[in-house]
């Protein structure tokens, strides 16, 4: 009939609208979908037919429907996700961490400085068994807040170590997800059309991967993705997908570390390589932050404690018999510790064959840092020893000693390497050991008082005891002062040598103390530096005076207390500072990159409801053809019936 091209051309036009309108309609449903991407449908004009009076068009076909996707910009908002999601987990660590650094009557600081002001108040009355009580109720309190801040840490490490578990368990489905998406994309192109729906929902899967862990993609020739991860690490290919785990750190098994799990072994992953995503937030704070952390608590912790226990042990409490019961130490603390690597030699047994002891030998030398030691390269027979806190190199053989530390190395084996931590722990368990006011040692061991023929005007205006025990106890020794010229010098009865001396510089005794004295002494002039009596014990305040100096001392790193509490302070301050700085930045970067690819790939309402009205028209205009020839081939009917 002559009607039936046109009714097949007004069918064609009439199922390509169609075709579009319900792609349209698809785009409006799916405009809220995160990820998704704009469709569009494919029309190419049919080719025509040729008859005696030329070429006669046959209408369109719908050839495909495709989707709107810009791989470029589709990577970059995945890599901008990744950086801006590890920004967020440090970040959100950071603050939990800030909550040991208190300022105020919350800090430490202020838990030291009570401390000290108790000392003020037994070096007035240390007679005073009320006052004595004050100092042991403040000393309590000081190693009590070291211990909860050690707590505090280890709390922290523990939320740490879920969230990794969490965050990889949820890497685990997203990459099972992506190796089945793969498998349906392979069987879906033998269609030779692109799976568009499945492709969106791949690539948001990848976007919400890339939030957990930054990952490198390669497209394969059967249209699936290869997904890897820094250094190389296969963690999707094809249809497959490679497991994830939280492992201990070779390093320290007390923090964590991510694996993979290959061929029935679980491979530890270098924490440097991952680039970005929550997960390289979490390894990051754990291992530099955290660490920070411990180090600057415990090099405070480990000062102060044994500052004062040095001291405490240097003078003579009222425990009965006055004067014959040793005094204790006032703080028990955490120990320094080396941790062997894993991949040291091991016995039968599986314990490491070689082993490191770490021994304070000077308190206030200790850095906020922990020390690789591993066998020099350079040097067969010497250690390595690498300060991880600034990346200083020395070269020690046991028994050096290094930044207050001493090391010894005790059976060492080819390729053995240790962690250090002199101080990492010391906060740990800190703890008060006093339990009775009298255990105080507030009086000194030496009592210095000037003969009473002296004829000029020096006095012992402070008397330091270094010494614990005394060199000589028990014994008397006398100063004797002798002018020579406009200067003088003193003579020791224990050593029987002569020191050059002047007005103002202490006077150093041979019984292990430094006097300092006031006044000028007379020719001939001497002091007698005794043990103290036991009668004057009671009323001696020599070493709580030195216990108060110590507020005052150079005992943390070379700065007093209260300077090196307020310098970690500054420094987790800095640090969650610089943290939300570069989280608002990254997260203003991945919005962006976001802004964009949907700008590109997404729907666009306003233009979807302005096709609607386009296609609808189209559609109507093609029914009105199929009208027109319907009409045609009624006439016709009618012709040929009369």
């Amino acid at each position: 009939m002559g009607s039936s091209p046109l009714m097949s051309l007004g069918i064609r036009a009439m199922a390509a609208n169609y075709a579009a309108l319900q792609t349209t309609g698809h785009n409006i449903a799916n405009a809220n979908v995160e990820g998704y991407s704009r469709q569009s449908a494919m029309l190419s004009t049919s080719k025509g037919q040729f008859t005696g009076a030329g070429f006669f068009g046959k209408g369109v076909d719908v050839t495909s429907v495709t989707r709107s996707h810009n791989a470029f910009l589709t990577r970059e908002t995945a890599n901008a996700k990744s950086l801006a999601a590890m920004d967020q987990a440090r970040l959100l660590s950071l603050q939990r961490l800030e909550q040991v650094f208190q300022p105020g009557e919350a800090g430490l600081g202020h838990a030291a400085s009570e401390l000290f002001n108790a000392m003020v108040d037994l070096s007035s009355r240390p007679a005073d068994l009320a006052t004595r009580q004050v100092a042991l109720a403040r000393a309590n309190d000081l190693a009590m807040r070291f211990s909860e801040a050690g707590t505090a840490f280890d709390q922290t490490q523990a939320a740490v170590t879920a969230d990794l578990k969490a965050t990889v368990a949820e890497v685990n489905q997203l990459t099972a997800a992506i190796a089945k998406a793969n498998d349906q994309v392979a069987a879906l192109r033998g269609s030779g059309h692109p799976a568009n729906d499945v492709l969106d929902e791949r690539d948001r899967l990848i976007s919400k991967l890339s939030e957990k862990v930054m990952v490198s993609r390669i497209e394969a020739a059967d249209g699936s993705v290869a997904l890897f991860i820094g250094g190389g690490q296969r963690l999707v290919l094809g249809g497959e997908a490679t497991k994830m785990l939280v492992v201990p750190s070779d390093v320290d098994p007390s923090r964590s570390a991510l694996a993979m799990r290959d061929g029935g072994v679980n491979r530890v992953i270098d924490d440097k390589v991952f680039g970005g995503g929550s997960l390289s937030g979490l390894l990051r704070f754990q291992n530099q932050d955290l660490v920070a952390a411990r180090g600057l608590v415990g090099q405070l912790a480990a000062a102060v404690g044994m500052a004062f226990n040095d001291q405490q042990m240097r003078g003579l409490n009222l425990q009965p018999p006055a004067g014959s019961v040793p005094s204790q130490p006032m703080f028990g603390m955490g120990p320094s510790q080396a941790l062997p690597q894993a991949g040291n030699a091991k016995d039968a047994t599986g314990m490491p064959i070689g082993s490191v002891m770490l021994t304070v030998t000077d308190a206030a030398a200790l850095q906020a840092s922990e020390y690789d030691l591993r066998e020099s390269a350079s040097s067969p027979g010497s250690w390595q020893l690498t300060r991880l806190s600034d990346g200083t190199i020395s070269t020690v053989n046991s028994g050096d000693v290094v930044d207050g530390m001493r090391i010894d190395v005790n059976n060492p084996q080819p390729g053995d390497r240790f962690l250090l931590q002199p101080v990492s722990r010391a906060a740990n368990g800190m703890r008060a050991l006093l339990t009775s006011p009298l255990d105080l040692a507030a009086a000194a061991p030496l009592l210095a008082t000037p003969r009473s023929s002296n004829t000029g005007t020096g006095v012992a205006a402070e008397m330091v005891v270094s010494a614990s025990p005394l060199p000589y106890p028990g014994v008397t020794e006398t100063i004797s002062f002798t002018r020579v010229g406009n200067d003088y010098e003193y003579r020791s009865s224990i050593t029987g040598l002569s020191t050059p001396w002047r007005t103002g510089e202490p006077v150093v005794g041979a019984n292990g103390y430094t006097l300092q004295m006031s006044g000028v002494p007379g020719d001939g002039d001497s002091i007698d530096v005794a043990p103290t009596p036991a009668a004057a014990l009671a009323t001696n305040n020599g070493n709580a005076r030195a216990l108060l100096a110590l507020r005052d001392g150079l005992i943390a790193g070379g700065r007093t207390v209260a300077d090196t509490w307020s310098l970690s302070m500054a420094d987790v301050g800095v640090r969650v500072q610089s943290a939300r700085s570069s989280s608002n930045i990254s997260a203003a970067v991945a919005a962006q990159a976001e802004q964009t690819r949907s700008g590109q790939d997404g729907v666009n309402l306003d233009e979807e409801a302005a096709r609607l009205i386009q296609y609808q028209q189209s559609y109507q205009a093609a029914a009105k053809v199929l009208q027109v020839a319907q009409a045609l081939f009624d006439t016709l009917l009618q012709t040929t019936g009369r």
